[in-house]
């Protein structure tokens, strides 16, 4: 399991969110600059003044690399320290540096924050390295070494502990994203199947009438141009709301009301729509929902009922529930009864997500059946 997790680290990627340099970032280092040559100028306990504070104002600028060069910032700042603590160590003198290079940790955050595994992993053995180092030259207790290995333990757990938030909170964004863009899919195979279907339907009947009745079959191919139309306008909606960074036109849902739309009197089949004369308001999802699955149902009844004559929309609601109910009196394609295909897998999904149910295939009667019921409040 141990080494399952060494290598889980060491393959990591880098953190893909990393900003770029900020204003305030150099507001950082000119502060730490400044700083540095104040305490440098100031104390008198300083070992190597002069060299002490030029490594100190030298080393801040790194910090503006952090985000980008994690491991080389954190080679070149603890480098540097190791070299002072093997300088220390080797000259006989007390601790060589100033008290304002405890910004270095920063580049240990940085280190696990916005690193490769691989990065991490080398940049912490050199940490270590250097930590080792300059305890041994500062000659310090067991209670200052255990502290100050804590502090560096603390500054990568930070920045470990806020990558895996981002990334958390990332991974929640893209799977928002992503069911967002399986709703849109679903609205995308309703819209184009439905329109297509009325397209076959009135070609079909203009064919037919061609010779007889010429008149009928313009007629035919005055709808077929508007539908067609209509497929383009709202396919073109859809695939832009489906591309990133796209803004999306916020036009509103069709809902209950607009079934009548479906409605028709030729060519056969027949549509006819009952609607409840006093529906309360629904919620937006609910009304959308059951206008989407109308649309379906009446679009598989034109494409897979044959000989059918007439198709019945009802909506009825009640007691807390609303219920859809589609039928048609054709005969019963048996390719239709083996496979439902996608239409019916998203009609189901739709129904489920709201906590209602649905039941689709042959009828008693003859024909076939969608029946579908739906909560009308919808839980949050």
């Amino acid at each position: 399991m141990s080494t399952n997790a060494v290598r889980s680290l060491w393959a990591e990627p880098r953190a893909t969110d990393a900003p770029e340099r900020v204003s305030r970032d150099w507001v950082l280092v000119g502060v730490l600059m400044v700083t540095a040559l104040l305490e440098g100028v100031i104390r008198d306990d300083v070992a190597w003044r002069p060299f002490a504070t030029i490594v100190a104002v030298g080393l801040a600028p790194v910090l503006l690399w952090r985000r980008t060069r994690p491991l080389a910032c954190v080679v070149v700042a603890f480098g540097t320290a190791m070299a002072l603590g093997l300088a220390s160590l080797l000259g006989g003198a007390p601790s060589v540096g100033l008290d304002t290079m405890i910004y270095i940790l920063v580049l240990v955050y940085a280190l696990a924050r916005w690193g490769s595994g691989r990065e991490i992993v080398i940049g912490l053995a050199v940490v270590a390295v250097a930590a080792g180092i300059g305890t041994v030259a500062d000659s310090t207790g067991p209670a200052d070494v255990i502290g100050g290995f804590a502090v560096l333990v603390a500054a990568a757990a930070d920045g470990a502990a806020f990558r895996y938030r981002a990334e958390s909170w990332r991974r929640a964004l893209d799977q928002s994203r992503s069911q967002e863009r399986i709703g849109l899919a679903r609205e995308l195979h309703d819209i184009v199947a439905h329109h297509v279907s009325a397209i076959a339907v009135q070609a079909q009947a203009g064919r037919a009438m061609a010779g007889q009745r010429p008149e009928v079959a313009l007629e035919a191919l005055v709808i077929i141009e508007g539908e067609a139309s209509r497929t383009l306008a709202e396919m073109r909606a859809m695939v832009r709301v489906l591309r990133d960074g796209a803004p999306a036109e916020c036009t509103p849902q069709p809902g209950v009301a607009d079934l009548v739309s479906l409605a028709r009197r030729a060519p056969v089949p027949v549509v006819d729509v009952e609607l409840p004369d006093d529906m309360d308001e629904l919620p937006p999802q609910v009304d959308a929902a059951v206008y989407r699955l109308a649309q379906e149902a009446l679009t598989n009844a034109l494409r897979h009922a044959r000989n059918a004559s007439r198709v019945e929309i009802r909506v009825v609601e009640g007691a807390g529930r609303l219920r859809l109910r589609v039928t048609d009196d054709g005969q019963i394609d048996p390719a239709r009864s083996v496979n439902h295909g996608f239409g019916l897998l998203g009609m189901t999904e739709r129904v489920q997500l709201l906590g209602g149910t649905l039941r689709a295939g042959p009828a008693p009667e003859g024909g076939w059946t969608v029946d579908a019921e739906m909560p009308t409040k919808v839980r949050r």
